[in-house]
């Protein structure tokens, strides 16, 4: 085992095909967000180079998928042993290339080893069903891997939202091109190849393919692909999903979500203000999940804008801010917050850049229409606005077209009667919207994805493999022909 997973020797300048070796689309540097500075450089992908990991994988993949259920299951067991043993050096290069702060990038590897850990029972967990028949004949449901997974990742949590595809995928015997985020890439994509080099997972399974967009579309078309993940922006997806149409192939599409969280009357107006603070501004608010809307009863909702503006005012850039990725976000990020103000909103907190940082913001005086309550921003932004019943607040949850995550705070008979009113892919009571574990279905509906899950046996066994009805008889059927 090496004693240093990420030694630069190793990875600098090249991509993954088969092993490491130059990308036929050059090199990118690796930029530390907060500073500027390069802390070395990835190898980029081009389509060729795709179309011949696209092979390779599926060649490895007919040898991967007999294998014994223990073996693979051995290097899922080993894989999370593996992030747990070299946490604190991931965790470094997650600081530094994806801007995150010290407790974000330990969420991070956290359960990068949770779900290779959780991926292990995979091999293992019963495969099928019998089927009853009319026939004299044994008839059976089975399920079998899909043959070659393409995983494509954002940047903002790139080792979760990789690993989390890649490792049931490989578990139940599939194998994987990865295209992570270029910004991201040496969090996203070089760990992980590391890592299961180090497990012992055979040549040709996992393939890194970091690239531009013409990649991205490389690793959806090719032909030895059967099953796109692909988390990101919900304009993103829509290309992915119509890509991925064009060929037959399935798609699961993770992408935006602009979420509600509800303080319901009578609620704690400290704890749900400090709730609202973690969902808006854990990692810069650049999280699918994170809080984008503030539902508060108008009983509460001046209480509330003091103490979370009082939060906001008092977190600055280490431990709890962190750095936007790039200047691009960052301009985007000011741009709504301006559109805003300029429509009406008022600023009670923040509202302008410093540096690469955001400040945490807190707007009031917005509608329906205004940007900052419209939008996915992906900043430290709270928008805050007063409801007067629960007709009105399930009204304005659902106003949105993402259904990704809501949190509702307060008694909990009224908020499971809000719950079942609302349309989500998940609902948190007395917690803000911000959570995952390794073993929970995962996903959204409307415009936050098609249906599709990740975590756990179930979500994950749909989400990598194929149904095979099998059928035995005793003897040769006999047919009137």
């Amino acid at each position: 085992m090496a004693e240093t997973l990420l030694d630069s020797t190793i990875w600098q300048d090249r991509i993954h095909v088969g092993a490491w070796t130059a990308g036929g689309g050059g090199t990118r540097p690796v930029i530390e967000p907060a500073t500027g500075a390069a802390l070395g450089s990835v190898g980029i992908a081009n389509p060729a180079d795709v179309e011949r990991a696209a092979a390779q994988a599926a060649e490895a993949q007919r040898a991967w998928a007999s294998t014994s259920p223990r073996e693979r299951a051995a290097v899922l067991r080993r894989a999370g042993e593996l992030w747990e043993r070299h946490a604190g050096e991931v965790s470094d290069w997650l600081v530094r290339e994806a801007g995150s702060t010290k407790a974000k990038a330990g969420i991070e590897t956290e359960m990068a080893a949770g779900i290779c850990f959780e991926a292990a029972a995979l091999p293992t967990h019963p495969s099928g069903e019998v089927l009853t028949s009319e026939e004299p004949r044994w008839s059976f449901a089975r399920r079998m891997p899909a043959g070659v997974v393409s995983v494509i990742a954002p940047f903002n949590f790139p080792l979760i939202l990789s690993i989390r595809s890649v490792a049931p995928a490989l578990a139940l015997g599939n194998a994987v091109l990865l295209k992570p985020d270029p910004r991201t890439a040496v969090c996203g994509g070089v760990a992980l190849t590391r890592v299961f080099e180090e497990a012992g997972l055979p040549a040709g399974l996992l393939q890194l393919v970091p690239g531009d967009a013409a990649v991205g579309e490389a690793v959806v078309t090719a032909p030895e692909v059967s099953v796109v993940s692909f988390t990101g922006s919900t304009a993103a997806g829509r290309k992915v999903g119509e890509a991925a149409a064009r060929g037959l192939k399935r798609v699961h599409l993770e992408l935006g979500g602009n979420n509600a969280l509800v303080v319901l009357p009578g609620a704690d107006v400290a704890a749900a203000a400090s709730a609202g603070a973690f969902g808006s501004y854990l990692h810069q608010g650049q999280i699918c999940m994170a809080t984008g809307r503030h539902l508060v009863h108008e009983s509460l909702v001046d209480d509330y804008v003091a103490a979370l503006a009082k939060k906001a005012r008092a977190l600055t850039p280490g431990d709890y801010l962190g750095p936007i990725i790039d200047g691009k976000q960052l301009a985007n990020i000011g741009r709504i917050v301006d559109e805003s103000v300029a429509a009406g909103a008022t600023v009670a907190a923040g509202g302008k850049a410093e540096g690469p940082y955001y400040l945490p913001t807190v707007l009031t005086g917005l509608n329906a229409d205004t940007p900052a309550w419209r939008e996915e921003i992906f900043g430290p932004v709270a928008p805050v606005r007063a409801y007067r019943d629960l007709d009105e607040a399930a009204a304005m949850v659902n106003e949105s077209e993402y259904g990704l995550s809501v949190g509702i705070l307060g008694d909990v008979g009224t908020a499971m009667r809000l719950a079942d009113r609302v349309r989500s892919g998940k609902v948190h009571i007395n917690e803000q919207t911000v959570g995952d574990e390794p073993n929970v279905p995962f996903g959204g509906v409307g415009d936050s994805g098609n249906g599709s899950r990740f975590g756990g046996a179930a979500a994950n066994i749909e989400a990598f493999t194929e149904v095979q009805w099998l059928t035995v008889r005793s003897e040769i059927a006999r047919y009137p022909f």
